[in-house]
């Protein structure tokens, strides 16, 4: 069971996560169409979105907000930490999924191979995605971000209707948190 889209922007102070609701099991059967992908945590400080096989993405975000409570809240640090425990621990090293964590200041793609990513800013905005429309989701956000005046939810939104669209594991069954 995977296959979904999470895309966060930041601009203008506004960071916004947005992920679909789309469960799939192979290719071709939908499970569910509502499922929730984007949560907040630590006090609703942090925003999480993951894709990648559902069970997987619950573990590593069960983690994730145990590493957010032992380092009071601070995101780069419980990033790090929780991508060395993927990297070095034997149980989840095999793990397949992706994170994409955020709070007021920062966004950080953290990835099953141990990475921690912070995303560029162009133009004082920082666009990523993860999952199957992903790619989609991406291209669309930087597009809606460098020739519109949109504002953070806007392009999110707009760049996860655009990917589902176009992917297949992708639907507009969208859940969208702001920070």
């Amino acid at each position: 069971m995977d296959g979904t889209t999470i895309v966060a922007v930041k601009r203008d102070g506004k960071t916004v996560l947005a992920g679909d609701g789309q469960v799939t099991m192979g290719q071709s059967v939908v499970l569910k169409n509502n499922a929730v992908k984007v949560r907040r945590m630590y006090n609703d400080r942090v925003v999480v979105g993951f894709a990648g096989s559902v069970a997987d993405a619950f573990t590593l975000s069960s983690r994730f907000e145990e590493m957010l409570q032992k380092f009071s809240g601070n995101l780069l640090r419980s990033a790090v930490e929780l991508a060395q425990s993927w990297r070095t621990d034997k149980y989840l090293r095999n793990l397949e999924a992706m994170m994409i964590t955020a709070d007021a200041d920062k966004i950080l793609i953290i990835s099953g191979d141990g990475n921690v990513i912070e995303p560029e800013t162009i133009n004082g905005t920082c666009v990523c995605a993860i999952g199957s429309g992903g790619n989609y989701a991406l291209a669309s956000a930087k597009a809606l971000a460098t020739h519109t005046k949109l504002g953070a939810k806007e392009i999110a939104v707009e760049a996860m209707k655009i990917a589902g669209e176009i992917c297949i594991f992708t639907n507009n069954n969208l859940t969208v948190e702001v920070i």
